[in-house]
């Protein structure tokens, strides 16, 4: 594990650092030899509970066709009946082209910060068990560490429960 050079990213992570700066979150970036496509991954590679690692899942509203964007503790699972309901609509499973034509991002390298498109934030309120959680920065490679409350005020995301 290394802290990457800042003015020498990949242009996903920029995109993530400049963006998280915008909104008042340094983001230092840790970049990992191993992936982190997983919450396991990554909270082995980080040395972490799984419940610390954000997934940042993308969903697709069934009647608008929005993307929503769900930052959800390692440890959980999202019950998507609970979480459209809390969202007035149904949600789904989309493919890898809307991710990525929503966020801007791979799967795997899903950041909350740094979507290209508009995107509805949810966040799970179990993140708020850990003084800090560790969140993709837009590649499988690079994460960096957030405290919840830091995450929740810079990206507007709405606070409720996904199980």
């Amino acid at each position: 594990m290394t802290e990457t050079d800042p003015k020498a990213p990949h242009p996903a992570v920029r995109r993530v650092v400049e963006d998280a700066a915008a909104k008042g979150v340094k983001a230092k970036i840790v970049h990992t030899e191993t992936t982190a496509r997983s919450a396991e991954e990554a909270a082995r590679t980080l040395s972490v509970s799984v419940g610390e690692i954000v997934k940042t899942l993308v969903f697709k509203g069934t009647e608008s066709g929005r993307a929503y964007m769900l930052l959800v503790s390692g440890d959980n699972r999202v019950d998507e009946a609970v979480v459209g309901e809390a969202l007035g609509e149904g949600l789904t499973r989309p493919d890898a082209a809307f991710v990525r034509e929503a966020t801007g991002f791979a799967i795997g390298g899903v950041s909350p910060f740094g979507a290209t498109g508009e995107v509805t934030l949810y966040m799970d309120e179990d993140l708020f068990r850990f003084s800090s959680v560790w969140a993709a920065a837009g590649t499988p490679h690079d994460v960096f560490e957030v405290v919840p409350l830091q995450l929740r005020s810079a990206t507007g995301a709405r606070l409720g429960p996904v199980k």
